[in-house]
């Protein structure tokens, strides 16, 4: 845990809720096992899409469509997501969970591997949310900065793995020691790049929003 929990327990109390196919999709895929995004975090998401109002959002990682389908539910009026995904089971059951929800015209789902799609996109894009492999999100950023305007928002959600982010890559298990040090540079470069300004939320399992601006770090 990246918080205590007893305090996102109490933190947690207080949140209001989604609607009810929302509830009953996260209901579903905790149910099966299915990893969804945190409580706390659905609550920052919302917050976000309230304050930042993007009519363009792409996401990074479907899942099974829970995310995008908060964002289509929570998200201005007339805005539109796009997401990918390259797990075709995955793919499957959110396209089925889209089509439930009433919202396949709100919500393009592309297939394939986003590195290869990434790159083909066009932006700009008002938000992205990266929310796909953790060791490839530094491989993706130099699209996702290409697609994002000036103003433009990047949510990155689960990169302090909980929290062994903060350890030696020789406290981590071999097998996982590849990722945690691609998320240590990603973090780096998130936190160090000219054209962005960011910070690092211990929300959920760690969380990032970054700012792109156009201005140059003084030296």
């Amino acid at each position: 845990m990246i918080a205590d929990e007893r305090m996102v327990a109490f933190i947690n109390s207080f949140d209001k809720g989604n609607t009810p196919f929302l509830e009953n999709l996260e209901k579903e895929a905790l149910a099966a096992r299915v990893p969804v995004i945190r409580r706390e975090t659905q609550g920052l998401i919302r917050f976000l899409l309230a304050a930042h109002r993007p009519m363009k959002i792409l996401e990074v990682g479907t899942a099974i469509g829970f995310s995008a389908l908060l964002m289509s539910e929570y998200g201005p009026e007339g805005c539109h997501i796009t997401t990918i995904e390259k797990c075709e089971k995955r793919l499957a059951q959110a396209a089925e969970n889209f089509a439930r929800a009433g919202r396949q015209q709100q919500i393009t789902l592309l297939a394939g591997d986003a590195l290869d799609i990434l790159r083909e996109l066009e932006g700009p894009v008002d938000m992205i949310f990266m929310d796909a492999a953790k060791g490839q999100y530094i491989r993706f950023l130099p699209d996702i900065l290409r697609l994002l305007p000036e103003g433009g928002l990047l949510v990155s959600d689960n990169v302090l793995q909980g929290g062994d982010i903060a350890e030696s890559r020789y406290a981590v298990t071999r097998r996982n020691r590849t990722i945690h040090a691609r998320m240590r540079e990603y973090l780096y470069e998130l936190t160090h790049h000219p054209r962005l300004r960011t910070c690092i939320l211990p929300v959920g399992d760690g969380v990032t929003l970054s700012v792109k601006n156009c201005l140059v770090d003084p030296e």
